[in-house]
């Protein structure tokens, strides 16, 4: 439930009920008074004056309970309707509610810390659904795209006719498009496992910059292929205690972006720099670069912020970046400007035990 405000009271009657009550009562007291020694001026019999007074008393009694009642359903029970109905609302996919505080800020009772923690969990709610329904789009789109390049291409190789150079353009053609919906689906299985725990990490002790290393090595036809320059500056050993597994995975796609978007003659960078504290490791190229909106997007499912390259991508290797090193207590950065590369800053925090061993 929401903090409450140091003047919260629980559940409380409204300060005006609690004085037209008193004062009613007051009011009916001095009534009562004032009918009995009426009845007794004119000479009423014993009897009929303790049936008068007892039916006085029943009928104060009732308007009172009225009153109150009255009172309670327009504060209580009415916002507790309102909270049910509501919720009604919502269990039927209606994110839209909001529910209105009951009392002012100055008398809030548990009511209005109910209705806050309603309205902020159907926020939620509907953000979540968002994000769910975004993402079902984004798949869709994502695996419509290599299916329909497999089917127009099968259909073309159904011509006898084509020579043999075109046939096996259109084979290459199918095997990428089932290579990229393969990777597709492999990473959606992997986000779910990890954003569902189903992963957890398995931290050991290893040789970070070896590690390094073996990652940058995979590109080196890539970068041989481009044109591009490869830079390294890495200790010579660095041990950390990391799921070595997942934390491949973080390199292999932080420098396939990075070598993705560098053009023929730039330069892609990888350094490790230790403090006492932690691990800086930095992939950074002369790429085309992004602009602020993208950089703050970059992390989302599915976003591709340079569309020029979307056939070589899905867009979901950096929200796996980030769900991996969230996981290991590690955090990421990016710098970019249009035109003037990027460069991901990874920061792992290491403890005393692991300086030691490594300055050993």
């Amino acid at each position: 439930m929401s903090p409450l405000p140091k003047y919260f009271d629980g559940i409380r009657i409204p300060r005006y009920v609690f004085f037209v009550t008193l004062g009613g009562l007051m009011l009916f007291s001095g009534l009562h008074v004032g009918l009995i020694l009426l009845m007794h001026q004119i000479g009423t019999d014993s009897i009929v004056l303790v049936h008068v007074v007892l039916l006085y008393w029943v009928a104060v009694s009732l308007g009172l309970t009225l009153y109150i009642q009255s009172q309670m359903r327009k504060f209580y029970e009415d916002p507790i309707r309102r909270i049910a109905n509501a919720a009604s609302q919502v269990a039927r996919g209606d994110f839209s509610v909001y529910l209105r505080p009951v009392h002012t800020p100055d008398h809030l009772d548990c009511l209005d810390a109910l209705t806050d923690d309603f309205n902020r969990m159907v926020e939620a709610l509907g953000s979540i659904e968002t994000l769910k329904t975004e993402f079902f789009s984004n798949v869709s789109h994502e695996i419509k795209t290599p299916i329909a390049v497999i089917m127009n291409t099968a259909e073309l190789l159904r011509n006898d006719a084509l020579p043999p150079e075109e046939r096996r353009e259109h084979v290459e053609t199918i095997i990428h498009a089932s290579k990229r919906l393969s990777t597709l689906i492999a990473d959606i299985l992997k986000l779910n496992k990890l954003e569902k725990q189903t992963i957890s990490p398995q931290p050991e002790s290893y040789d970070l910059c070896a590690q390094l290393c073996d990652c940058a090595l995979q590109f080196e036809n890539v970068w041989e292929k481009k044109g591009v320059e490869f830079e390294a500056d890495l200790e010579d050993a660095r041990e950390v205690c990391l799921d070595a597994g997942l934390m491949e995975l973080v390199w292999t796609n932080l420098l396939s972006n990075a070598f993705k978007f560098t053009e023929s003659g730039g330069t892609v960078t990888l350094w490790e720099r230790t403090t006492p504290t932690e691990v800086a490791v930095c992939v950074a190229d002369t790429g085309c670069g992004m602009d602020e909106q993208t950089c703050a997007r970059i992390f989302e499912k599915f976003y591709q912020g340079d569309t020029s390259h979307a056939t070589e991508g899905n867009g979901l290797g950096l929200a796996l970046v980030k769900r991996v090193l969230e996981m290991m207590n590690c955090r990421i950065s990016v710098e970019s400007a249009p035109g003037q590369g990027t460069a991901f800053t990874v920061i792992i925090p290491i403890n005393e035990g692991e300086q030691h061993e490594s300055d050993g």
